[in-house]
């Protein structure tokens, strides 16, 4: 292999072998890069790498991403550990069968033996003998806001996790390292809660209409202007649920005879979207460049399968942050591709949006891009402004267009006011329409947070993968059995995580996520 092949760096860096072998791909090469020629995550034995279609004349800064491969001997212990899981699950199954062992899985009566089945065994054999194992890591009780530190109900399992009880005692001050409150608004004291508060008196907490009935309220409007001088953008309006805007209003945008290109890591938001607006979706690698443009071109030069006829519309579907992974979209690569070949382009940044960019208006911001270039703009309340649901911004026509087009806009109820509020406010803080520099303060705190976490994590010896700037760290765990052992060691220790496994990841990069917020301190993160 020669420097000019896989191991030359756009900017003419080259890719060295590591001595011992730490943070060395399978093939000892560093997979830590500044705009790597390929971007490919899952690149399979035997599958020769592609030159990405990557122009670091784009890039005002160094986009520096990291993705280790898993190691063979991990991967090759981590496919025998669900493998051994697997027998068991058979085994139990066998006994549960011949009730030698009690089953807790719902059943079809013996009534009802000859209609059929409700419940299929087999598609509930995870569940039953993989995901009850590690069950009580999810959805843990809380009953404290979800701030920099949090309170946690404890709760005790009888019969390995099929159900659980609440034992009275609260775990207090756990370290909170799992949700999205990446700029600390979520928060029962200071401007924004004594706003919602204020608000809540005199709107109360309910609408009871849809917007277009006798729902709209001066707060809904006031919140819409605000959102779109916040992004730059004509226009904007507003949705009482994230996951819904997006799969509530690309249905609205696209349809039959229109190509949606998604990006394989995609929302499942984003996914089902695009499903139900009934057009052709075809994926592209995750964040690969030269997929997307390949993908590009055959739909220009052949166009609509068997009559190829030209798409009546191209649409590029792609996040700010990947929530799973921790890396940033080559958003000035696709704005330049998009514009090459006259697409148009969906931006999801429910986790980008206040959390990216120097002035926390998301990726765009980051990468110093114009606004407009991205055709329609989305993103959610319920991350960096500690409220909820979501907007879709971009130029007036679009707006008006799903006003009256979009599901969620004609059949789903109103904001609830104190929600508006506390969105109005927290974007004012961010803008420095309060007067303060709390907002600021808060972007350039998430922003140290971020790099300092995922500085001591290496020094540590973790594997993480993601961008440098992504405040959603993703720690590498692999094996089955660390994902529970990892979630209990940390509640411990007092810290409360997020682990994730398969089907969630690929079977072999099971991992805990990590969210930093800038509420945490340096001394919480050494924790």
């Amino acid at each position: 292999m020669t420097e000019s092949s896989a191991t030359r760096l756009l900017n003419g860096d080259a890719c060295h072998r590591t001595s011992s072998g730490k943070n060395a791909s399978k093939n000892g090469y560093v997979k830590n890069h500044c705009l790597f020629l390929q971007s490919q995550k899952y690149r399979r034995a035997g599958e020769k790498k592609q030159n990405a279609t990557t122009n670091p004349s784009l890039y005002q800064k160094p986009f520096v991403e990291s993705f280790e491969e898993t190691p063979l001997l991990v991967a090759v212990l981590t496919y025998m550990g669900y493998g051994i899981l697997t027998l068991f699950g058979y085994l139990r199954d066998f006994l549960r069968h011949w009730n030698i062992e009690k089953c807790h899985v719902a059943r079809e009566r013996e009534q009802q033996k000859d209609f059929v089945p409700l419940y299929q065994d087999f598609e509930n054999f995870y569940t039953r003998n993989l995901y009850m194992r590690i069950r009580d890591n999810w959805n843990r009780p809380i009953c404290s806001i979800p701030g920099a530190k949090m309170d946690l109900m404890e709760r005790v399992s009888p019969d390995y996790n099929w159900t659980f009880e609440h034992t009275g005692h609260v775990v207090k001050d756990v370290i909170n390292l799992g949700s999205y409150n990446y700029l600390g608004f979520a928060e029962n004291t200071g401007v924004c809660a004594d706003s919602a508060a204020e608000v809540a008196m005199t709107y109360g907490v309910g609408v009871a209409s849809t917007r277009q009935e006798i729902g709209n309220l001066d707060k809904h409007e006031e919140m819409e202007k605000l959102v779109a001088e916040f992004l730059g953008v004509e226009s904007a309006m507003a949705f009482g649920m994230g996951f819904a805007t997006n799969s509530m209003n690309i249905p609205a945008l696209s349809g039959k005879g229109c190509l949606i290109l998604s990006d394989e890591l995609n929302h499942a938001s984003l996914v089902l979207g695009a499903r139900l607006s009934g057009s052709t979706i075809r994926v592209f690698k995750h964040n690969n460049m030269q997929s997307l443009e390949k993908l590009l071109r055959e739909a220009i030069v052949h166009g609509q399968p068997r009559t190829h006829r030209p798409w009546k519309k191209i649409l590029i579907v792609v996040e700010g942050i990947y929530s799973m992974e921790g890396s940033i979209v080559r958003l000035p690569e696709i704005v330049a591709l998009k514009k090459r070949y006259r697409a148009y382009l969906y931006l999801d940044e429910a986790h980008s949006i206040g959390a990216l960019g120097r002035r926390g208006r998301g990726v765009v911001d980051y990468f110093g891009l114009d606004p407009r270039d991205v055709d329609v703009l989305m993103g959610t309340f319920t991350k960096s402004f500690g409220a909820a649901g979501g907007y879709i911004a971009g130029k007036k026509e679009l707006i008006n267009f799903l006003r009256s087009n979009s599901h969620s806009a004609v059949y789903a109820a109103s904001m609830s006011p104190p929600v508006v509020e506390q969105i109005i406010t927290s974007m004012k803080c961010i803008m420095g329409e309060d007067g303060t520099t709390i907002g600021s303060d808060r972007v350039r705190q998430l922003e140290e947070n971020t790099v300092y976490f995922r500085k001591r994590l290496r020094e540590m010896g973790f594997i993480i993968y993601g961008n440098d700037d992504s405040p959603v760290v993703p720690l590498m765990l692999y094996m089955p059995a660390k994902i529970g052992a990892f979630g209990r060691e940390m509640l411990k220790r007092n810290i409360g995580t997020v682990v994730v496994g398969f089907p969630a990841t690929p079977i072999i990069e099971s991992r805990a996520r990590f969210c930093v917020s800038a509420a945490h301190t340096k001394e919480m993160l050494d924790t």
